[in-house]
């Protein structure tokens, strides 16, 4: 929200009639090039000014309306000093979007546009927020003005997002299906979270458009928060002897795909990617050159990891995938479902798992087996453990305890004190 600058001369009309009468407005700083200025008059209500900075040691003046020195300010024709600030900073955003070629008013389409320009331009992943957009922003709020968004209706379309089924992908023009619910409380916290992450891109999309001042306050949709407590999914992981009976249960390509995800924790589409020259027989480790943040990062293997990607690597041309069906033919955009559908059933996994939950399963056994968080945050591709804390700390009680006996300081034994309690001396 932009600030309401404070000015004991200017904020009210007894104080303003102490001012001497005279040509030049007394003038106050809002920000760099732009000035809110009062006009006294010899008689009736002084006048609110705003003065601009136009380069070159020049400014261009404005008459923005009359102040409230003898009528209440309405907002309109006659208006407070906050309500002259208000307006000068409207001015000061129509001012910049004529200097940019932009002579209409910014609709919410507009700012998320700009957004998502922006986030293809810097090479960060705008997938999920041109999705958001689409299917749940543009149909609700598309056409509204940024000026005219309100509080309460944000909130509306917030909360109505959750009421909505959770989606079924199908092709471009086909009718939108919805999953299934089979878990009302899981259900809920999911549509609760998903909510809250397209919140998040339209919340970006019109702040991008506050900082380049093409709006003249975020007050409507600063005040909208998310929803509390709905992040920390329930992680489904395998046992291992749930993992042995999906792989006996897969066929002979998807097995080695499967294996390639629980001995990596790769996502499916790192792994789809790979080429036989990513893995490195020294060290040891799988090069993921494009990972969902477009980082890259070295996955280091156990000693078994190592030798399976050996075994599906040896004698192979270094640039052919890692990962091919038994046709020869690549994996592809969600070429992985029916089979590990199929690999569920016949292995009786009962609820059954998507193949995103074998990236859980290597990280869950690899908490639980003492690896340090940061270690695995690593390997997962993590800039920090807060996303393993979240989702797999709960997994892991003694890393705390044992961090802590390892690395508090130590203030020696304890001495044994000579004076007496009250109860002995008592007895």
């Amino acid at each position: 929200m932009a600030r309401t600058v404070r000015d004991a001369n200017l904020e009210k009309r007894e104080a303003r009639r102490r001012l001497p009468a005279r040509g030049k407005p007394h003038y106050r700083v809002m920000e760099e090039g732009l000035h809110l200025g009062y006009r006294r008059l010899k008689t009736g209500a002084g006048n609110w000014v705003v003065r601009h900075y136009v380069g070159e040691q020049k400014y261009e003046v404005e008459t923005i309306g009359p102040a409230d020195d003898f009528s209440d300010a309405d907002g309109e024709k006659i208006l407070s000093f906050s309500q002259a600030q208000s307006k000068a900073r409207d001015l000061m955003v129509e001012r910049a979007n004529q200097a940019a070629g932009k002579t209409g008013p910014l609709t919410v389409k507009a700012a998320i546009d700009a957004y998502i320009e922006f986030l293809e331009a810097k090479r960060k992943s705008a997938r999920f927020s041109r999705y958001a957009a689409d299917a749940f922003i543009l149909p609700a709020l598309g056409s509204t003005e940024v000026k005219d968004l309100t509080k309460d209706a944000i909130e509306e379309w917030h909360h109505n997002l959750v009421k909505a089924g959770a989606r079924i992908r199908v092709k471009k023009g086909k009718e939108q299906r919805f999953k299934e619910i089979t878990d009302p409380e899981e259900h809920q916290r999911r549509r609760r979270s998903t909510a809250n992450r397209i919140l998040t891109v339209l919340k970006a999309a019109l702040n991008r458009a506050w900082r380049d001042r093409k709006v003249p306050t975020d007050a409507a949709w600063r005040a909208v928060e998310p929803f509390k407590g709905v992040d920390a999914a329930r992680v489904r992981y395998l046992e291992l002897s749930e993992v042995t009976r999906l792989l006996n249960a897969s066929e002979t390509d998807f097995r080695r795909l499967a294996r390639g995800a629980l001995e990596t924790g790769a996502r499916y589409g790192e792994l789809t990617r790979l080429k036989v020259s990513d893995f490195s027989h020294n060290s040891g480790t799988v090069g993921i050159r494009k990972s969902k943040s477009s980082k890259s990062r070295h996955i280091h293997l156990t000693e078994d990891g190592a030798a399976f990607f050996r075994s599906i690597t040896a004698g192979r041309p270094g640039t052919t995938f890692m990962f091919l069906k038994d046709d020869g033919e690549p994996w592809k955009k969600d070429h992985q479902k029916e089979p590990m559908s199929e690999a569920n059933k016949h292995a009786k996994i009962d609820p059954p798992i998507n193949f995103h939950g074998l990236r859980h399963t290597w990280a869950s056994h690899a908490v639980m087996n003492g690896v340090p968080l940061m270690v695995v945050a690593k390997n997962l591709g993590h800039s920090d453990t807060r996303m393993v804390e979240k989702h797999y700390g709960h997994l892991a009680p003694s890393y705390v305890a044992d961090a802590i006996r390892a690395g508090a300081p130590r203030f020696g034994g304890v001495e044994q004190s000579n004076v007496a309690s009250m109860t002995k001396a008592a007895s």
